[in-house]
Formats: structure tokens, C-alpha cells, sequence
């Protein structure tokens, strides 16, 4: 299996010169690439973009492009020539996702045609596919970049690393920090057996990040919200900046620090709670949230990004499969904060300002998220049960008229059809035996 490892580099300040020009070499190929794609398309040849025609391109045209005006000799020579393939890559991965999305083959939003990339707003970043780099014997704070020579790490490597094999190493920067990421192969890992924490159901939420059906509250840091003001300060001091200025390329690196510390902030936030989450309970049950759809709400669209559902699950997918844990994934159109978690009445409405669930059959007050997550927990425990319209095939007609499943009656196919169960949503990362 791959995995990727983050390391954090602390190069020398010459070091650091080389880094530039190496990741300024990167972008220089996929500028001089694209321009080189749209010339033909000007002309109208037929456009070779895959990433082993660009190369063959640029060995031939490198000379005469990376060449030096006042002395006229080449300059490529003085940066690894991983680093013009992978700006070539780069340019041939966006062609060809560009190229899929026109055709219907891509998922996602619609794909535009590849720009150029920018010195001053692009992300600064190249990578080593083969060579000599990686880890360096018996130094294992240290990673060895051709080129650039040994860079001490701000951690082990090679414990992160554990006797892996490297296949790629990407070195980036952000908010003003270098790091490396490694991507290795590692031997699949026997099956574990599942933690012995019982299942568990999770409301996610804006206010507080995750609401377990045990009563346990993930409190949410709001990474965004509670550094908004200094953020709107740098952006203001940034926008009265000369352009070019010193100055101003100061106060671009101060507002790239605070973004990356809310990015940070989050990140820490959820890979605590999910390993948490992971390690502890053998049944885990989520909401297959819209996300895109949430977003529409103008009012929530800020604090909704910010606590990143579509992460959260991620990450959860991936570390329930490592540690043996079942993922169930509740159907998006279930109503579990509307149902009475007691008697299983279907409230018709329910405001988002109705913190406290109050059931008018049983008696039930309850908090809103907890009666939620206890829903879900139930339905992700529940066999899956659909009739042929797409509601629950155990309904129960209550005495107040209401029904304990909502039953749909629109013809679907199968993708809105609303679920008591639910099924595995981690199944495609689930190891098996031989």
C-alpha cells in the first residue's frame, strides 16, 4: 500500500536560494510547455500533451530556451532535471483532466483550460522521482536532494519512513516553510482485529464538531473564525503596499503565515478526533452530508468550510480501515435530527434555532445533536431495508398519523432513495486475507 509522509525541512540560506531555483525551474517548464500547446492549437496541429511528448519537446528545445542572453550558454544544467519533468507533469496532469472533463469522464466541477502560473501567487513546489534522494544511512534527520545536497529535517525521517521503500518525494512551500513529502510503499499490513469500543453514531455540527450518540461533544476550534481579525488586519496592510515592494513581499509572507496557521489548527483538530474516533469504537456511523449543498446557505457558508465534513470523513474513511473499524454511511436524505430517538416520531419541521428536541408523542426532551447522533447510530446498525419506491420496507403508522420511515414515492434509481441501514464507507479500503 502508499502512504505519504510530511516531514518539515529547516534548510540553510543557500540552501533555500537552490529550493527557489529549483521550483522556479519547475514552473519555467510548465509555462514554456503550455505556450508550447497553445501555439499548436493557434496553428491547428493536433496537440501532443501527454507527459512523454512534452518531455521529448523540451530535451529539444531546452538550449534554446533556458539560455542565458548576454552569454548565450544554457542555464538548465544548474538545477536537477527532475525539476523541469516535474513542471511537465504537472502540465500534462491538467490537460488531461481538462481534456476528460469537456468529454464527461471526470467527476467534479467543470475543469478550465490550464493558465500559467505565477511567481508571485503560485505555490512553489517540485519533486524527485528518480535518482539518488530520500533518506541518507545513518542520518535520520536528514533528506538528500540531487543538486541541493543534504537538508536537515525538523524530525526523524527515517522513523516516519520505518524502513519503507521511497518512490517520490515532493518538496514544497507554505506559509513561508519548506517540507517534503515522501511517498512510500509500504507491505499490506495484517487484518486487525476491530477496537473494542461498542459503535458509536456522530453528528457533525457547526458550533461543536462532532456530537457522539454517547453524549461526548468534539468541540469544534473554528481555525478560521477565531483568526479572521487578525487576517482582515494583514490583508489590509498587504492591499496598501506598494506592488513590487519589499515591503509588500512582506506582508504577502505575513498573510501566508496566518492562513497556514488556520490551516494547521484544523488539521490538528481532526486528525486528533478521528484517530480518536477510529481507535476506540469497532462501529462508527456518519451522515453522507451535502457539503456543496450546505454551502449555499450565504449565512453558514463561512462556518460550514471551516469545519471541513468532507475531511473529516476522509480521514475517517482511511484510519477506520487501518485499525479494523466498520464505517457506516447513513443516507443524506434520512431525517435523524427530525425523529424522535425514543418513540421514532417524524417532526414535519424543525428550525435550526430549536436546540432542545422536544417530542410531542412521547414526551422526549432531548439536545438537538445528541437526539441526532443516537438516530444515526440506530440506522447505521439497522440491515439496509428499501421497498420498491425507495422508503424503509418497517414502517409503523403511529397513532398521530405520522410514520416512524418516511416512505418516498418519486421514481429514483437508487441514489436518493432514503435508508435505515447503511452500508460500509470504508469498504473499498477494507484488507483482506489470502
Amino acid at each position: 500500500m502508499l502512504e505519504a509522509v510530511k516531514v518539515a525541512l529547516d534548510p540553510t540560506p543557500r540552501q533555500e536560494r537552490l529550493l527557489e531555483s529549483h521550483a522556479g525551474a519547475a514552473r519555467f517548464a510548465y509555462n514554456n510547455g503550455l505556450a508550447h500547446v497553445k501555439d499548436m492549437l493557434e496553428r491547428g496541429d493536433t496537440p501532443e500533451w501527454s507527459y512523454y511528448a512534452l518531455r521529448r519537446w523540451w530535451n529539444q528545445a531546452k538550449n534554446t530556451l533556458a539560455m542565458d542572453e548576454t552569454t548565450g550558454e544554457p542555464w538548465w544544467p544548474r538545477n536537477s532535471k527532475e525539476a523541469y519533468n516535474s513542471g511537465l507533469e504537472s502540465l500534462a496532469d491538467a490537460l488531461k483532466n481538462f481534456s476528460k472533463s469537456r468529454k464527461g469522464q471526470r467527476k467534479g466541477r467543470r475543469m478550465g483550460f490550464p493558465r500559467f502560473k505565477s511567481k508571485d501567487s503560485g505555490i512553489r513546489r517540485f519533486a524527485y522521482t528518480t535518482g539518488s534522494f530520500g533518506l541518507i544511512d545513518h542520518d535520520p534527520y536528514a533528506l538528500k536532494l540531487p543538486r541541493i545536497g543534504r537538508v536537515h529535517c525538523m524530525e526523524d525521517a527515517s522513523k516516519r519512513v520505518d524502513g519503507a521503500k521511497v518512490l517520490r518525494m515532493s518538496v514544497s512551500k507554505r506559509g513561508g516553510r519548506w517540507q517534503a513529502s515522501l511517498t512510500v510503499e509500504r507491505a499490506d499490513l495484517p487484518i486487525p482485529s476491530p477496537p473494542k469500543g461498542g459503535s458509536v453514531g456522530i453528528d457533525l455540527g457547526v458550533k461543536e464538531l462532532a456530537t457522539l450518540s454517547d453524549g461526548t461533544v468534539m468541540h469544534n476550534p473554528h481555525a478560521l473564525k477565531s483568526n479572521l481579525r487578525r487576517l482582515k488586519k494583514a490583508q489590509r496592510n498587504l492591499s496598501r503596499k506598494r506592488k513590487g515592494s519589499n515591503r509588500r513581499r512582506k506582508a504577502r509572507a505575513q498573510v501566508a503565515r496566518l492562513y497556514a496557521r488556520v490551516a494547521n489548527l484544523r488539521s490538528d483538530a481532526l486528525n486528533k478526533t478521528t484517530a480518536m474516533l477510529a481507535h476506540t469504537y469497532a462501529d462508527i456511523s456518519i451522515e453522507d452530508l451535502n457539503v456543496a449543498g450546505m454551502a449555499g446557505n450565504h449565512g453558514l457558508a463561512q462556518s460550514i468550510q471551516d469545519a471541513a465534513f468532507a475531511e473529516f470523513r476522509r480521514q475517517l474513511t482511511y484510519k477506520t480501515a487501518r485499525t479494523g473499524a466498520r464505517l457506516h454511511v447513513i443516507d443524506r436524505w434520512y431525517p435523524s435530527s427530525k425523529t424522535c430517538s425514543n418513540c421514532g416520531t417524524v417532526k414535519a419541521k424543525l428550525s435550526l434555532s430549536e436546540r432542545v428536541y422536544h417530542c410531542g408523542k412521547c414526551g422526549l426532551s432531548i439536545d438537538r445533536d445528541v437526539n441526532a447522533a443516537i438516530n444515526i447510530q440506530v440506522a447505521g446498525s439497522a440491515p439496509e431495508t428499501l421497498n420498491a419506491r425507495g422508503g424503509s420496507g418497517r414502517q409503523t403508522r403511529l397513532e398521530c398519523g405520522t410514520m416512524r420511515h418516511p416512505a418516498k414515492r418519486e421514481p429514483s434509481g437508487g441514489d436518493s432513495r432514503v435508508r435505515l441501514g447503511a452500508g460500509l464507507g470504508n469498504e473499498a479500503m477494507q484488507m483482506t486475507s489470502l
